[in-house]
């Protein structure tokens, strides 16, 4: 469906936008798009005028450094040329990214890569001085550029390596010469190496904040910071993303972009993100961006907190918040209109169905698990109430609550039935599984066990 310009360019206020450089984050590692949709987004992104769009492949890239870090479900190289070239058509930079230190779960948990790790038993962070860890991040970097030729940006993470320094190796050269050195010793040849062929690499923040100055302006020739903060101002936050910060990066020569988000940041297993705590927080980084001369501003949209933990918000049922954000980005206020112009240029590209669909999909999942929880929560206290202190927790109490949360349960059935239908064709069903999964079955485990302890005729 082509859309109507003057329904879509009435969400926006100004001509010349208010950043230059403005980009939506794909987190592919959960809940990833099928390749049909993966082809289609860069037409949306375009019509919430983002002209950047951030690409964490993670195991939905078509790997050949090691084919064991490809997912069931990973695009064929020719699905990632065919998204590129869409990018491309609707004026998007593609800016890959590939983790180098932290968050490093997908190449580090294949046998055989235990010797790469910081700590044994834990494939988060690499050890950046265990031989061939340069090369293993070297080996995937290249793999991308072979698919991604075109590309001017190549993010490498780098953030949350909170095991590094684990090692007794790394501890000792930590001790010996400081966290800026220890990071640089293996960084710094990949950033040369992106340089030397036409590359401008960017790096994640918060690794850098206890660096010292020389540290620093090492770094600021060979990369571009992104530092990003998703919940609160700068200004008055107590995290790694206060002004102080980005005041001392810039003030040594550092290059530097914001991340503010548009999902992925309301909770480790949140199914809806909240619009206006996400719009309260782009708002403050268009303020901060233009104060501190900030090359640009990424909205991230985070599938999952690591590798390892449950998927978070869906795309598809996000959409409203990727628009409004895009608005706030380009004219450095939410869109015209509100909800309902969003709504209504949803409707002009052809998203509007299927989004409502499953934003109330969500929003009944969503509301299944909170409930629910609450009950069996209510059932299980009182149950140990009556097993210590008789005739407290009467079984009569627990009787109808058994009988509402089983009501809720029924409910909950309904509700992975609507998801099911508004994911279909959007995300692979191994995926749609594996969510619904993580959100209910703990629940229904809940439910069945208080049915066991308190044996009463339902």
């Amino acid at each position: 469906m082509n859309p109507t310009p003057s329904t879509i360019q009435s969400l926006f206020q100004k001509t010349a936008p208010v950043m230059p450089l403005r980009g939506a984050h794909l987190d592919l590692k959960g809940m990833p798009p099928t390749a049909e949709r993966l082809e289609a987004l860069p037409a949306l992104l375009a019509a919430a005028r983002y002209n950047v769009v951030l690409v964490e492949w993670e195991d939905a890239f078509p790997w050949t450094a090691d084919v064991r870090f490809r997912s069931p479900t990973a695009y064929a190289p020719e699905t990632v040329r065919r998204f590129a070239a869409a990018a491309r058509e609707h004026g998007l930079e593609v800016i890959p990214l590939v983790q180098c230190l932290g968050h490093m779960e997908t190449p580090l948990s294949v046998p055989g890569a235990e010797r790469l790790r910081e700590a044994e038993d834990d494939p988060s962070t690499l050890n950046p001085l265990a031989p061939g860890a340069r090369e293993l991040i070297e080996s995937m970097v290249d793999d991308v550029l072979r698919l991604l030729p075109e590309t001017r940006y190549f993010h490498l993470g780098g953030d949350e390596a909170r095991r590094l320094g684990t090692h007794p190796d790394t501890a000792a050269y930590l001790a010996a010469h400081g966290k800026g050195a220890l990071y640089l010793q293996h960084v710094g040849p990949i950033l040369d190496r992106l340089n030397a062929r036409g590359v401008r690499p960017v790096l994640w923040h918060d690794m850098m904040v206890e660096w010292d100055d020389d540290a620093l302006r090492a770094l600021a020739p060979r990369c571009d910071l992104m530092v990003w903060g998703y919940n609160g101002h700068p200004d008055t936050t107590p995290h790694h993303f206060h002004s102080r910060h980005i005041r001392r990066f810039r003030d040594l020569g550092l290059a530097l972009w914001g991340a503010t988000a548009f999902k992925g940041a309301d909770g480790m297993t949140a199914d809806l993100p909240d619009l206006a705590r996400r719009q309260a927080n782009a708002s403050a980084w268009v303020e901060v961006a233009q104060r501190f001369g900030l090359k640009g501003l990424v909205a991230t949209g985070w599938s999952r907190y690591s590798t390892f933990t449950a998927a978070c918000e869906t795309l598809e049922a996000s959409l409203d918040a990727l628009i409004a954000i895009g608005v706030l980005l380009h004219d450095g206020q939410p869109p015209a209109g509100g909800a309902d112009a969003v709504a209504a240029a949803l409707d002009t590209l052809g998203e509007g169905v299927r989004f409502r669909e499953c934003r109330e999909a969500m929003r009944l999942l969503d509301a299944v698990r909170r409930n629910g929880w609450a009950e069996c929560r209510t059932l299980a206290e009182l149950y140990a109430l009556h097993n210590r202190f008789p005739p407290r927790g009467h079984p009569m109490l627990a009787l109808p609550t058994l009988r509402y949360a089983g009501n809720i349960m029924k409910t909950g059935l309904e509700a992975e039935e609507k998801v099911r239908q508004a994911l279909a064709g959007r995300v692979e069903p191994a995926w749609i599984d594996e969510y619904l999964h993580a959100r209910l079955a703990p629940l229904r485990e809940a439910y069945a066990r208080a049915v066991r302890d308190w044996k009463l005729p339902l």
